[in-house]
């Protein structure tokens, strides 16, 4: 497999130019960290690594500009020593690049309550798969320039363009941040506390459910806000159950688990979407498989991990009016499965045609999403 590493948009550009011209398929990289996700491909490899660095911030505006190169890790430190932060709580494994946590779409249990990725990206430059520049969006909160392509961007997993520059909107961090633990919880009694919780007037930011009987309630603010809903949230809740306060540190290795679903036993895993007070019945119509399990957003997002290469899963979560994407898997899996959910195909025929307004000739299309394969044989 071919390995590139343009030291600038300049350069790439002109491999971008070069491999449409050429025929040839590109895969775009960051640290890598997903490089799993989707089938086993032959494609030229495209790292965006050495397109790294701040390139504008803006403490007083909350707003940052920055190369797709620029580790996460790196991007978090510096809002942190601003007192700020990415709102829509964005996770990566070490290594992990802002352009793959924004391109990837991912986001942290305050997606519930502070919105997604794409809510966060306010404008981008990126060169298509024609080898030309584009600006989207703009480097202010508010922006009325025409179509939102930042929210396209997000979530595209490198297929519509390569991102050369981002900015992002940045939030004030939370004075003090608070976990609350109900114990003993079966599936439908956690989500039904965590509508409650989530419905209350005591602002909490997340709400998710581990499978051992642990519901989680993060309560962020100001600390006398904080002090203040967190004793009366006991109240709030007494119908549902007992729920009491986790020093940060055991509450940390608590969110982690819920919200990235790293630590659940089972060499398959899927990540579900579906309406929150469907979670249980996921949950349930599942146990059969041997699953290991956590809930978040409320139930919205629902990791499942088994052994073995059931689509049970995918199958369960279209029944209940949600998807399931394949997150880990072994290679043969992840070759005969594609990752995404099957779209129905007036659906699928428009996200192709999308694609195909940015990548004519499908430079970005590889056999990592069974969707793409073909891209570059659509009519125009």
């Amino acid at each position: 497999m071919a390995f590139l590493q343009p030291r600038d948009a300049d350069d790439l550009t002109e491999i971008v130019r070069s491999a449409a011209s050429a025929g040839e398929k590109l895969e775009l990289r960051g640290g890598g960290t997903k490089a799993d996700f989707g089938a086993p491909r032959a494609a030229t490899v495209v790292s965006v690594a050495a397109l790294s660095g701040v390139i504008d911030y803006d403490p007083a505006e909350l707003v940052l500009t920055l190369r797709p190169g620029t580790p996460l890790a790196e991007v978090e430190a510096l809002l942190a020593a601003e007192g700020q932060m990415l709102a829509f709580e964005p996770w990566g494994a070490p290594g992990a690049t802002i352009g793959g946590v924004i391109a990837a779409g991912v986001a942290g249990s305050r997606r519930i309550t502070a919105g997604s990725a794409r809510d966060h990206l306010l404008g981008f430059q990126a060169v298509s798969g024609r080898g030309e520049s584009f600006v989207a969006g703009a480097k202010v909160v508010k922006n009325v320039t025409g179509y939102d392509l930042p929210k396209l961007m997000a979530g595209s997993w490198g297929r519509i363009g390569a991102m050369t520059e981002l900015t992002l909107k940045a939030l004030p961090a939370p004075r003090m941040t608070t976990t609350m633990v109900a114990e003993g919880l079966g599936p439908a009694a956690a989500h039904a506390l965590m509508a409650c919780a989530l419905g209350s007037n005591a602002d909490v930011s997340a709400a998710a459910h581990l499978a051992r009987g642990l519901t989680l309630l993060r309560v962020a603010g100001f600390a006398p806000s904080v002090e203040a809903r967190c004793a009366s949230l006991p109240g709030i809740v007494s119908a549902h159950c007992t729920v009491r306060r986790v020093a940060d540190d055991e509450a940390a290795g608590l969110w982690d688990e819920a919200m990235t679903g790293s630590g659940l036993a089972g060499e398959t895993c899927w990540r579900v979407h579906l309406p929150p007070r469907h979670a249980p019945s996921l949950v349930a119509r599942l146990e059969p498989l041997g699953i290991d399990w956590a809930m978040d957003w409320g139930g919205s997002r629902v990791w499942i991990a088994h052994a073995g290469s059931s689509l049970a899963v995918r199958q369960a979560a279209a029944d209940l009016g949600g998807e399931a994407t394949l997150v880990r898997a072994d290679a043969a899996m992840r070759a005969a499965v594609p990752p995404f959910q099957p779209r129905a195909p007036g659906l699928a025929a428009l996200e192709q045609r999308v694609r195909l307004a940015f990548d004519p000739k499908g430079v970005f299309a590889t056999t990592r999403f069974a969707e793409d394969a073909h891209a570059d044989l659509l009519p125009a």
